[in-house]
């Protein structure tokens, strides 16, 4: 295995689903305990009711097919994926939770896994006592753990409740002190599941910060699955993007971010709804169509010395309607590059028609990027119809995207790529501190 801490080869896991014939539902063969109970005590029951009904078909479904990838120590792997791609199948498989149907995996090191809201913990011991049977079950000493004790309890925040039944902690206390004693108690890979999520906003920073520091600061190894793609990419050194359960790509996070941002989706520069029953919205307003328009035409590509214009078309069927049309732009990872609306104190030239009541009718309303305001890159746009300033009566995300590309003028000048989503021209004057 060289001088890998995870080795992952052709791993698949497989489920058999049964179907009855015309019925929708299924369920999977593998269970827990309490549920096969359940079944045996209500089989005779459920054979009568399936009597003169149709005969069931299995189907076998693969959750995960032929995985494979390795991490060296102090690497942090972030996993990404549509819902269903398999990711926490496969975090469970890593963690020793579900066994594979097929494949090999070779693990060096104690493994600490939290990937749900209470993962280990037993509900009617207190958090001093769930603290000491995580590090039992992480195989550390008495010592150990009371070694890391203090700083557990402080990191998670929980001092005061540490000798409650943690059955009466909230779902955030729960992740904190769960977070607190996976990350501290020094195994030497972590993975963690989107069960950050639960946790507020500080406290998320807080633990993204104490994973970077026992990658990067302790050399060990970290698996994360996350929706946020901001988050992958400041996080994780390496990628892996799932999808329908077979890998797509591996390697720098950026670009595994950049391929499942991207994956089905092409630059359109336009898109439209002829038919106003089909059109997005309500019986108050419905888009007509959303567009990136340029140097005059409908385009995907734009040049960065070029305004980039934002057009929304759309109908309004009730007259006195106030409308206030807004736009959110998106960088490449998903992050918000900025939220433009028709507020005149948004706006830099006001809007007529801003809190104008709408007669019935069709409007175009166009929104417009300076030239050499965003850097090059791909973009994609959400746009909303607001209804009294506030109100979303209609909305479209990702509508359409964009790529603006570099005229070669900078690259006379500075070698490699400009960081940011904006590349703003300001101005600079420089002047001697010390005449002669």
């Amino acid at each position: 295995m060289s001088d890998s801490v995870i080795h992952v080869e052709n791993l698949s896991k497989s489920y058999i689903l049964a179907h009855q014939s015309g019925q929708a539902g299924s369920h999977f063969q593998y269970q827990r305990f309490s549920d096969e109970l359940i079944q045996m005590v209500t089989a005779p029951f459920r054979a009568l009711g399936r009597k003169n009904t149709s005969p069931m078909s299995n189907e076998t479904f693969w959750a995960l097919k032929d995985v494979s990838f390795e991490l060296k120590q102090g690497e942090v792997l972030g996993i990404i994926g549509r819902n269903g791609a398999g990711k926490s199948t496969l975090l469970k498989i890593l963690s020793q939770i579900t066994e594979p149907s097929s494949g090999q995996i070779e693990i060096q090191g104690r493994i600490a896994s939290l990937l749900e809201v209470g993962t280990g913990f037993h509900p009617e011991l207190t958090g001093r006592e769930n603290i000491y049977l995580n590090g039992a079950i992480l195989g550390m000493t008495r010592r150990e753990i009371r070694k890391k004790f203090d700083e557990i309890v402080s990191f998670a925040e929980v001092e005061q409740f540490l000798d409650t039944p943690v059955k009466y902690y909230s779902s955030g206390m729960y992740v904190r002190l769960a977070f607190s004693v996976a990350a501290h108690l020094e195994p030497e890979i972590l993975i963690v599941d989107e069960v950050l999520a639960v946790g507020d906003a500080q406290f998320q920073k807080k633990c993204l910060g104490k994973m970077e520091n026992i990658s990067s600061q302790e050399g060990r190894t970290v698996i994360f699955v996350s929706h946020q793609m901001a988050t992958v990419s400041t996080l994780c050194t390496q990628g892996l993007y799932l999808k329908k359960g077979r890998v797509d790509f591996i390697g720098p996070s950026d670009e595994a971010i950049r391929r499942y941002i991207n994956d089905g989706t092409q630059d359109l520069g336009e898109q439209i709804w002829p038919n106003v029953t089909d059109a997005p919205g309500t019986k108050r307003l419905r888009f007509q169509a959303v567009r990136i328009v340029s140097e005059g035409k409908t385009t995907s590509q734009v040049l960065i010395d070029k305004e980039v214009h934002v057009e929304i078309d759309f109908i309004n069927l009730i007259a006195g309607t106030r409308v206030c049309p807004s736009v959110h732009l998106y960088d490449h990872l998903g992050v918000v590059v900025l939220t433009a609306s028709n507020f005149p104190s948004a706006s830099h030239k006001p809007d007529v028609w801003f809190d104008h009541p709408c007669p019935v009718g069709a409007y175009r309303t166009r929104c417009t990027f300076p030239a050499n305001f965003l850097n090059e890159g791909k973009y994609h746009i959400s746009a909303f119809l607001h209804v009294d300033r506030v109100h979303v009566e209609a909305r479209v995300d990702d509508v359409v995207a964009f790529t603006v590309n570099e005229t070669g003028e900078m690259r006379r000048e500075y070698n490699g790529p400009w960081a940011g989503a904006v590349r703003v021209r300001l101005g600079w004057q420089t002047e001697p501190l010390n005449a002669a």
